[in-house]
């Protein structure tokens, strides 16, 4: 990939791409990231040798793609004090802020952007991300091809050819890490309440989720038969399953994950609004 990427942001998303890209094989002389302030960048530029820019103008100039990492709250005013410059440049624009629309991002660059939407996840901090990609239709193949080696820098990349789509990506995986934070906390609570220690209840429940999925991701079974190869009939696990189908385990999960997608919805219209 030699291509020059300028990241306008370098918050703990930005840094986590940066560090991905630069350990599949970028050059870091290829990578410029921004921050208001030169002492936000001086570690960044210490640690992965990237050059580093206060002045968002210059350091898009020569850039093939342009990754917009700001708040959503904010976006609007990086946007239009970088329209001339993206508008003379024509990179690839990428953005990974939550909630706001391919359109309204290009109508703030000036229109007629090559633009795609990323939904990652925080995962992605440790190159175990999964990202959801939207392309405008003035992204070409070939840009297409370069955002996706870039987010599989930090993990795995899903396109979809339908932007609210990404609502769903937000329920399944963008949300989703919080999900399973909450099941460790549950099964840590419930291990020390049977009487392991917190440590050890929190070590095994981790291990087994790691393992679970790794064996779910290198199977050619699904989870389904999956689930049903660990259970016994009369046995502990069959039991436990039975508890959590009775408990409306599916209802309580399809439920709030169509709570996620719905806010995703909304706060994409109340930015769209009030930005």
């Amino acid at each position: 990939m030699a291509n020059k990427i300028t990241f306008i942001g370098a918050g703990n998303m930005a840094s986590a791409i940066i560090g991905g890209l630069i350990d599949s094989g970028v050059a870091p002389g290829d990578i410029t990231a921004t921050a208001p302030n030169e002492s936000e960048l001086s570690a960044l530029a210490s640690r992965l040798g990237i050059h580093t820019h206060t002045d968002n103008n210059a350091a898009v100039s020569g850039a093939d793609v342009v990754v917009l990492a700001v708040k959503p709250q904010i976006m609007r005013g990086v946007c239009e004090a970088l329209r001339d410059s993206v508008q003379q440049q024509a990179p690839l624009v990428v953005s990974i802020a939550a909630g706001l629309d391919a359109d309204t991002i290009d109508q703030w660059l000036g229109g007629g952007n090559a633009l795609v939407r990323c939904m990652p996840n925080t995962p992605s901090l440790v190159g175990m991300g999964a990202s959801g990609l939207y392309a405008n239709q003035a992204v070409s193949e070939a840009q297409r091809e370069l955002a996706t080696q870039m987010m599989e820098a930090v993990g795995i990349v899903e396109w979809v050819e339908e932007e609210h789509l990404l609502n769903a990506v937000t329920a399944v995986s963008g949300s989703a890490p919080a999900y399973f934070f909450l099941m460790f906390e549950a099964m840590e609570a419930a291990a020390v309440a049977q009487g392991l220690s917190a440590a050890t209840a929190r070590r095994l429940a981790i291990q087994t989720a790691l393992g679970a999925a790794t064996m779910a991701k290198h199977s050619d079974k699904d989870p389904a038969t999956l689930k049903q190869n660990v259970m016994s009939p009369g046995g502990t696990t069959e039991r436990a399953i039975a508890h959590m189908e009775e408990a409306e385990l599916r209802t309580i999960v399809a439920d709030a994950m169509q709570a996620c997608a719905q806010r995703a919805d909304a706060m994409a219209k109340e930015l769209g609004q009030h930005t």
